[in-house]
């Protein structure tokens, strides 16, 4: 079944996903020496998953050309 192309996202998911795969999880794990390849795949341990907060842009350089024009004048 297709999605209607109304409903389609042009830029793809833009939020962070909050389940990681079997395959990232097994690169955080290892990453942070948690796990070794003798382990077993069936109880592997809880990985956080890290939010990215984007900051929003300041207005620092809309005033500051404000600042400028003024002082211009």
């Amino acid at each position: 079944m297709t999605i209607d192309k109304s409903l389609k996202v042009k830029a793809g998911m833009m939020r962070s996903r909050n389940v990681l795969t079997r395959a990232e999880r097994l690169e955080k794990l290892k990453a942070a020496d948690r796990w070794s390849e003798g382990d077993n795949i069936l109880g592997m341990p809880k990985v956080r998953v890290q939010k990215l907060a984007l900051k929003k842009k300041k207005k620092v350089k809309a005033a500051e050309e404000e600042t400028t024009d003024k002082k211009k004048k």
